[in-house]
Order: structure tokens, then sequence, then C-alpha cells
């Protein structure tokens, strides 16, 4: 029992076979997670376990899969031989990024939900004048919460509001309003290209840069990246966030813990309370998705195309981060890639939170083995990639 005393004395050694540092580490670095193994912090590691097995068994693309309880990285898988340090396309999830970047540049009053879409841009970019005088009415919240109004005529098979188009914003600005703004949620994502204009000028520098010194930074984040940017040099405020899982994590246990980050306010807690209350949908604030994963509790999420996830369950104090290439077929809120992650959370994590079980070194050696054998597991794509889709590796910090 030598192992499980040491482990019980101090913080939980890394939980997955091919993290960056070696499975004896007892110590994170100041930039990572505390650990601790499971059972430590109340949790059944049997559970976590038996998801992992399944994952396996059904030959799930689930490229990492993170559990934090009370703080504390508990549960750490990756398949396909990633790592820790290895980022990914978060997709849409680049959208709560973004929302909380918007919270603290309202609470320097440089921004305001007020601001007006043709006001603003048109000072960002003069030559669009003309194309935004049909969009007096859209205001930031309108574009936050998905209920501009605005009509665009997607094409699913390279849109170049994604790929190719030079200037984004002149294509969002050319679009025509099809109803009157804050009636109708619509998930369209010539919102996200107006806010990145938005916060842009709001904060006198590109978004990635003050989400790099007002998040990222803050947050001890590394190998993050915010690609894709169109010609002009602007990203999408929808798409082409990178993170490490690790640092998802942080993003959830920011919403979590109302904004603050090792006690200091990072986002005002007033905002995360707005980005989580029902705007034009009853299941969609700010960028931020209420109980769309789990319905019996207070749950909060953030997700992006394929199967990225994070997700925030304030009762239990946990938040659960995956990536994946999972199916996308069945629709915005019941694509495959979403049903398979409510089992996850529903079927396996949310029971071993209820599930307390004494420490034992069986155990922590069966999670172990489990680990290792999901560092080597491959599982099949479910949706076909892009070349954005590859994970990429990097030890430098940012």
């Amino acid at each position: 029992m030598t192992s499980l005393l040491l482990a019980t004395a101090c913080a939980g050694p890394v939980l997955a076979a091919n993290t960056a540092e070696p499975v004896s580490a007892l110590a994170a670095s100041a930039s990572e997670l505390p650990r601790a193994w499971p059972e430590q912090v109340g949790v059944d590691s049997r559970q976590l376990v038996r998801l992992s097995e399944w994952i396996r068994k059904e030959n799930l693309d689930v490229r990492s899969l993170l559990v934090i309880k009370d703080g504390k990285l508990i549960f750490e898988r990756y398949s396909k031989g990633l790592t820790r340090d290895h980022n990914y396309e978060l997709y849409s999830i680049t959208k709560g990024v973004t929302a909380l970047s918007a919270g603290i540049l309202m609470n320097e009053g440089r921004l305001s939900l007020d601001d007006k879409v043709s006001t603003t841009i048109a000072k960002f970019r003069p030559d669009l004048k003309d194309s935004l005088a049909d969009k007096k009415a859209i205001e930031l919240r309108h574009l936050l919460a998905m209920s501009s109004g605005l009509f665009y005529d997607f094409k699913p098979k390279d849109d170049p509001i994604y790929y190719g188009a030079p200037d984004r914003l002149k294509l969002a600005a050319n679009t025509s309003p099809k109803i009157a703004p804050g009636k109708e949620f619509e998930y369209t994502d010539v919102n996200p290209i107006f806010a990145a204009a938005m916060v842009s000028a709001a904060a006198g520098m590109p978004v990635e840069k003050y989400a790099e010194e007002k998040l990222f930074k803050p947050l001890a984040m590394k190998n993050y990246a915010w690609d894709r940017a169109d010609k002009t040099g602007l990203v999408s405020a929808g798409w082409g966030l990178r993170l490490r899982p690790v640092d998802m994590a942080k993003i959830g246990l920011l919403v979590m813990d109302g904004g603050k980050w090792q006690g200091q306010q990072i986002v005002p807690a007033a905002w995360i309370k707005q980005m989580a209350t029902p705007k034009a949908a009853r299941d969609f604030g700010y960028y931020l998705w209420l109980n769309h994963i789990v319905e019996t509790e207070p749950e909060l999420d953030m997700m992006g195309f394929k199967g990225q996830f994070i997700s925030v369950l304030p009762k239990r104090n946990t938040v659960v981060v995956m990536t994946s290439m999972l199916p996308i077929e069945g629709g915005l809120r019941n694509a495959k890639n979403v049903r398979i992650f409510r089992d996850i959370v529903n079927d396996f994590i949310i029971p071993a939170t209820d599930n307390k079980t004494t420490p034992s070194e069986a155990a922590q050696q069966a999670l172990q083995h489990e680990l290792k054998l999901s560092a080597q597991s491959q599982g099949n794509p479910g949706v076909a990639a892009d070349p954005t889709d590859t994970p990429r590796n990097s030890t430098a910090s940012n």
C-alpha cells in the first residue's frame, strides 16, 4: 500500500500514461491543474474505467477526455498517441471565449451590449458603411444571443464564410435582415464575424490578442492559437481557436467560479450570470448553452463542431472536457456527437460522482492500466477531417 499512502499524502500523480509529464510526478507545475485520484475527491474510478472501455469498444474517435472535480484533475484520457501538449481546433467553443472577452471589455467601459453593429463596424471599416445601412437595429446583444435576424444562404460544401473568403466581414455585411433583431433564435455564423470585429474595435487590437492578454496569459495557458484569419487579418469569433484540453478545463473552471481564477476576478461575475441567462432560446444565453447536455440539474456548456465540449456541472463542482471527431448528422441540438457526449456525462460521469468508494491501490492500478490501453487506441473518425483538425504538439510556452 506504499504507493496509495504516498498518493493520499501528496498531490495526485498524473493519471494518463501519455501525458507530457512522467507518471511518477506528484506535484503539478504552476501552469497546470492540481491532480488527485478520483476516490480522493469522492468519485468512483470504476465508472471512469467503464467509460473508457466503452469508448474503445464502440471505436469512437475521442481524442481527449478530462474530468476535473473540486478543482483537481482526476481523469485525463488521450488516444492515438496524443499528449497533454497537443491543441485542437475547437470550432464554436471559440464563441464562448469571445463572450468572456467581451465581458471584460464591458467591465472596462469600452464596450456595451447596446452598441450598434452599423455604427461600430462603420468606424472600424468605413468602406462597409453602405452595406450596414439596413442593420441599424442590430446590437451586440443580438449577435451574442444568436438573434440578429440576419439571413445567410449557407452552402454546406466549402462555404466561403469558412473557407476562402478573403474578407469575411464584407461577406457578413452583405447579408440581409430577415426578421427584427431579438425576436428569434437562429444559429448563424454571420453573427460571430460581426462580434469579432466589434470586440477588436473596442479593444483597439485584434480579438485574439486581447483574449491572450486578458484570458490566456492570466490562466497560464500553453500552446494556444487563434487561426484561420481572412486576408484582412480578421479572425472569426466563431471558430479557429486552438487550446489544449487542460486549458479548455480552465475556461470551464472560470465559468463555474463566477469569473474567478485562483481567487482573482478575471471576468465580472455579473457577466457570467448574464451569459448563463436564457435569451432568444430557452437553452442559450450569450454564446453559452444551458442544460444542453444535462437536463436534471444546472449545467452550462460550450460545444464545437465534430464533438468538442466543455461542460460545467456546478452542483457537483465538476468540469468535463472532450475533443473528438464524431458524426455531425442530426442537426444543431441533436447531432450524433452531442448525443454521444450526453451519454458520457449522464451515464458514466454523473454516476461516478454519486457513487463514492474508498481509495484502493487496486482501483488506481485498474485506472492506470485502462488509460495505457486508451493511449494506444485509435478510434474511427465519424466525420471527414480537414487539415485544421490535426492536433498540434508544442512544449513551448506562448
